[in-house]
Protein backbone atom coordinates (compact mmCIF):
# COMPACT_ATOMS: atom_id res chain seq x y z
CA UNK A 1 0.00 0.00 0.00
CA UNK A 2 3.17 2.74 0.78
CA UNK A 3 4.98 2.22 -2.16
CA UNK A 4 4.35 3.21 -5.90
CA UNK A 5 4.52 1.83 -8.98
CA UNK A 6 4.18 2.58 -12.84
CA UNK A 7 2.23 0.85 -15.44
CA UNK A 8 4.26 -1.54 -17.06
CA UNK A 9 5.32 -4.91 -17.88
CA UNK A 10 5.30 -5.65 -13.99
CA UNK A 11 2.60 -3.88 -12.94
CA UNK A 12 -1.17 -3.81 -14.63
CA UNK A 13 -1.75 0.27 -13.42
CA UNK A 14 -0.05 3.22 -11.55
CA UNK A 15 -0.71 3.72 -7.95
CA UNK A 16 0.70 6.46 -6.31
CA UNK A 17 2.69 6.15 -3.15
CA UNK A 18 0.35 5.88 -0.61
CA UNK A 19 -2.46 5.34 -2.21
CA UNK A 20 -4.21 1.91 -1.88
CA UNK A 21 -4.02 -0.84 -4.45
CA UNK A 22 -7.56 -1.11 -5.82
CA UNK A 23 -7.03 -5.11 -5.02
CA UNK A 24 -6.84 -4.37 -1.58
CA UNK A 25 -10.08 -5.87 0.36
CA UNK A 26 -11.37 -4.27 3.80
CA UNK A 27 -8.82 -5.73 5.90
CA UNK A 28 -6.29 -4.39 3.41
CA UNK A 29 -5.34 -7.88 2.33
CA UNK A 30 -4.97 -8.57 -1.74
CA UNK A 31 -8.14 -10.10 -3.21
CA UNK A 32 -5.55 -11.43 -6.47
CA UNK A 33 -2.71 -12.84 -4.69
CA UNK A 34 -3.11 -15.96 -6.27
CA UNK A 35 -3.21 -14.92 -9.72
CA UNK A 36 -0.83 -11.67 -9.27
CA UNK A 37 1.25 -12.96 -12.38
CA UNK A 38 -1.64 -13.50 -14.56
CA UNK A 39 -3.42 -10.40 -13.72
CA UNK A 40 -0.26 -8.15 -14.32
CA UNK A 41 1.51 -8.06 -11.23
CA UNK A 42 4.84 -9.63 -11.32
CA UNK A 43 6.63 -6.61 -9.45
CA UNK A 44 4.89 -7.52 -6.77
CA UNK A 45 5.71 -11.23 -7.01
CA UNK A 46 9.32 -9.95 -7.20
CA UNK A 47 9.66 -6.85 -4.89
CA UNK A 48 12.00 -8.11 -1.60
CA UNK A 49 12.10 -5.64 1.02
CA UNK A 50 14.74 -8.08 2.04
CA UNK A 51 13.10 -7.91 6.11
CA UNK A 52 12.72 -4.22 6.24
CA UNK A 53 8.79 -4.18 6.07
CA UNK A 54 8.86 -7.13 9.49
CA UNK A 55 11.70 -5.78 10.87
CA UNK A 56 9.44 -2.14 11.17
CA UNK A 57 6.41 -3.74 12.80
CA UNK A 58 8.32 -6.16 14.75
CA UNK A 59 11.03 -3.95 16.04
CA UNK A 60 9.84 -0.22 15.98
CA UNK A 61 6.32 -0.51 16.24
CA UNK A 62 6.29 -3.43 18.39
CA UNK A 63 3.92 -5.43 16.55
CA UNK A 64 1.38 -2.84 15.98
CA UNK A 65 0.34 -2.17 11.50
CA UNK A 66 -1.07 0.69 9.89
CA UNK A 67 -3.63 -2.59 8.72
CA UNK A 68 -4.86 -2.18 12.32
CA UNK A 69 -4.24 1.35 12.80
CA UNK A 70 -4.79 3.74 10.08
CA UNK A 71 -3.19 6.35 11.72
CA UNK A 72 -0.12 4.46 11.80
CA UNK A 73 0.57 4.33 7.97
CA UNK A 74 2.34 8.07 7.58
CA UNK A 75 4.96 7.32 10.55
CA UNK A 76 5.23 3.02 9.29
CA UNK A 77 5.52 4.61 5.69
CA UNK A 78 8.31 6.89 6.50
CA UNK A 79 10.21 4.22 8.50
CA UNK A 80 9.73 1.52 5.90
CA UNK A 81 11.38 3.72 3.17
CA UNK A 82 14.69 4.32 5.80
CA UNK A 83 15.19 0.65 6.56
CA UNK A 84 14.32 -0.59 3.32
CA UNK A 85 17.31 1.44 2.42
CA UNK A 86 19.06 0.24 5.47
CA UNK A 87 18.49 -3.66 4.64
CA UNK A 88 19.70 -2.66 0.78
CA UNK A 89 22.98 -1.65 1.24
CA UNK A 90 23.22 -4.44 4.74
CA UNK A 91 22.64 -6.51 1.83
CA UNK A 92 25.28 -4.94 -0.65
CA UNK A 93 27.86 -4.72 2.29
CA UNK A 94 27.39 -8.65 2.82
CA UNK A 95 28.49 -9.47 -0.94
CA UNK A 96 31.37 -7.47 -0.63
CA UNK A 97 32.95 -9.16 2.38
CA UNK A 98 32.82 -11.90 0.21
CA UNK A 99 35.73 -10.47 -1.61
CA UNK A 100 39.37 -11.22 -0.64
CA UNK A 101 39.65 -7.19 1.14
CA UNK A 102 42.45 -5.73 2.79
CA UNK A 103 42.55 -4.99 6.62
CA UNK A 104 41.75 -1.25 5.62
CA UNK A 105 38.97 -2.47 3.51
CA UNK A 106 37.75 -4.50 6.39
CA UNK A 107 38.06 -1.73 9.07
CA UNK A 108 36.43 0.55 6.55
CA UNK A 109 33.50 -2.45 5.97
CA UNK A 110 33.10 -2.61 9.79
CA UNK A 111 32.72 0.96 10.27
CA UNK A 112 29.18 1.08 7.54
CA UNK A 113 27.83 -1.44 8.90
CA UNK A 114 27.54 -0.35 12.73
CA UNK A 115 26.64 2.56 10.94
CA UNK A 116 23.57 0.95 9.56
CA UNK A 117 23.29 -2.04 13.10
CA UNK A 118 22.74 0.65 15.63
CA UNK A 119 23.54 -0.96 18.93
CA UNK A 120 20.31 -0.64 20.26
CA UNK A 121 17.35 -1.17 18.35
CA UNK A 122 16.11 0.86 15.75
CA UNK A 123 13.09 3.14 16.99
CA UNK A 124 10.99 5.47 15.05
CA UNK A 125 12.84 8.74 16.32
CA UNK A 126 16.50 6.78 15.44
CA UNK A 127 15.43 6.78 11.85
CA UNK A 128 13.94 9.34 11.06
CA UNK A 129 17.37 11.08 12.27
CA UNK A 130 19.42 8.77 10.33
CA UNK A 131 21.65 10.31 7.87
CA UNK A 132 20.80 7.58 5.31
CA UNK A 133 21.72 9.77 2.31
CA UNK A 134 25.60 10.47 3.96
CA UNK A 135 25.76 6.75 4.99
CA UNK A 136 24.66 5.49 1.20
CA UNK A 137 27.50 7.96 -0.14
CA UNK A 138 29.82 6.38 1.95
CA UNK A 139 28.56 3.09 0.71
CA UNK A 140 28.55 3.75 -2.67
CA UNK A 141 32.37 5.51 -2.17
CA UNK A 142 33.43 2.07 -0.80
CA UNK A 143 31.83 -0.26 -3.24
CA UNK A 144 32.95 2.13 -5.97
CA UNK A 145 36.85 1.24 -4.39
CA UNK A 146 36.67 -2.40 -4.28
CA UNK A 147 36.41 -2.22 -8.40
CA UNK A 148 39.63 -3.94 -9.38
CA UNK A 149 39.09 -6.91 -6.50
CA UNK A 150 35.58 -7.66 -7.61
CA UNK A 151 37.20 -7.35 -11.57
CA UNK A 152 39.74 -9.93 -10.88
Amino acid sequence: MLLPFDKSEAFAFDKAGGEPCKHLDGCNACRIHEQLSERGFKGCVAFDCHGAGQRVVQEVFAGRSWRDDPTLMTRMGRAFHTMRRIHELLLLLREAARLPLSAAQKGEHAALVSALVPESDWTEESLEAFDIRTVEEEVRQFLTGLRDIAAA
